[in-house]
């Protein structure tokens, strides 16, 4: 019989190059869609359904509904698969469902037409990607030894960010051509490929039982979500810093295309945020490999402490862009920032959590991911509302950026206070 609970840490066989690119190329397609939709496609479909002056806070409040499911959906799918019984293991049926469903709901955005169907397709869309998100993420932990984990965070952040690089500079160019349809079936293809690369090619050993579980279907779910904070108080501590540094990064990320409409006055403001997303893709991309391996032989905390220091300085001279030039330097540093941190603080994430209940505990570190992207968007009418006292001087974003670096910095200084920053064997 096979045994989950006997999990990677166990293991001593070196993972090779093809697995480590198989079990991680599925996130390629997702970072393919998500940085596609937030930053390009839906702020320019937005323009033809709602009022101008409030543009901001209706695309801050049709996606912090969206990542608000998400961060609920995420560690449920993912508890779910750590008990799943089935003979394609426990991750895999859980990864098939979310992304037939996906592609459904994509073909529906392209056809709403309206806000409110734009609006309903899209929460679909983060339902049912978050089911098979959840689970994906215990792959590692199932598959790969702790020793090699920073390279396989380093795979994973490299698909991550070789996916925001295409995206951005493919549908930035389409949204250029004002036809969603073309956009939305380009995301669906590449996302359904990458998809099915990884089911295919993952030899996730089959499970015929599980480690005992409570018998009552209360008891079932209570476990389900029971969580000794207590105990993993270090894993606690570095989703609270995760949460202040990625606030920053998303609050950016999120109003990018409309302070470049707005404030920089450009005349085709989704491609030149394609490109600038690019750039930040490419930066990203340069470090998240390398910094995942350093890690492994440094340890996590410096090098994330270091990289939340650079991500604040970037995000802080934002309010001095004056023009695209400058802003795409900016978004380099902030792109090499975010990269290194994203890489090395997922590495950390695994070395701190119960490798037999991979899928809920990195589930909720969604809390601390869609939770900041979520919250984020709720600084949409603060903009607006920032932006009417004086118009046509948008002062909204320049107080946004100021915000969003007090976050950064924020959770920078608590990753830094944090005691535990080594490799956990």
């Amino acid at each position: 019989m096979n045994h989950p609970e006997r999990n990677a840490i166990e293991m001593t066989t070196r993972i090779r190059y093809r697995e480590h690119i198989l079990m991680n190329i599925y996130w390629f397609g997702l970072a393919f869609m998500w940085n596609a939709l937030h930053p390009i496609v839906l702020p320019a479909l937005l323009l033809a359904y709602v009022p101008e002056s409030r543009k901001n806070t209706y695309l801050g409040g049709m996606t912090f509904a969206g990542l608000l499911l998400a961060m609920v959906i995420q560690p449920l799918s993912g508890g779910l698969s750590d008990r799943t019984v089935s003979r394609w293991g426990r991750r895999r049926p859980w990864m098939g469902i979310g992304l037939l469903f996906d592609v459904f709901f994509l073909a529906g955005m392209a056809l709403a037409g309206g806000f409110w169907g734009l609006t309903t397709a899209y929460i679909l869309l983060q339902i049912a990607s978050n089911i098979a998100h959840g689970p994906a993420q215990g792959l590692i932990p199932d598959l790969v030894p702790a020793t090699e984990r920073g390279v396989a965070a380093g795979f994973k952040n490299l698909f991550d960010m070789s996916g925001l690089v295409l995206a951005s500079l493919a549908t930035g160019q389409l949204m250029g051509s004002e036809n969603p349809v073309l956009v939305f079936g380009c995301i669906a293809g590449v996302l359904l490929l990458s998809g099915l690369i990884t089911l295919g090619g993952v030899r996730e050993p089959s499970v015929t039982r599980t480690e005992a579980r409570p018998t009552t279907k209360r008891a079932q779910w209570y476990d389900l979500w029971r969580v000794d904070w207590q105990q993993h108080a270090d894993y606690v501590a570095l989703l609270v810093a995760r949460f202040l540094i990625l606030w920053g990064i998303y609050a950016v990320q999120g109003f990018a295309q409309y302070f470049i409409r707005d404030r920089l006055a450009v005349s085709n403001p989704a491609a030149v945020t394609g490109t600038l997303m690019a750039t930040i893709g490419l930066a990203l991309t340069a470090l998240v490999f390398p910094a995942g391996m350093l890690s492994d032989r440094l340890g996590r905390k410096r090098i994330n402490v270091a990289a939340g220091a650079l991500a604040t300085v970037g995000i802080a001279l934002l309010i001095l862009a004056r023009s695209v030039a400058s802003l795409y330097v900016l978004g380099g540093i902030i792109g090499m920032a975010t990269g290194v941190f994203l890489s090395v603080n997922w590495a950390w994430a695994t070395d701190l959590i119960p490798s037999q209940e991979a899928g809920k505990y990195l589930g909720l570190s969604n809390l601390a991911t869609a939770g900041a992207s979520a919250s984020s968007r709720l600084a949409g009418p603060l903009i607006d509302i920032i932006n009417g006292i004086v118009p046509g001087a948008y002062l909204g974003y320049p107080a946004l950026f100021a915000l969003a670096a007090t976050s950064t910095l924020l959770g920078t200084v608590w990753m830094a206070r944090m005691h535990r920053g080594s490799i956990q064997s």
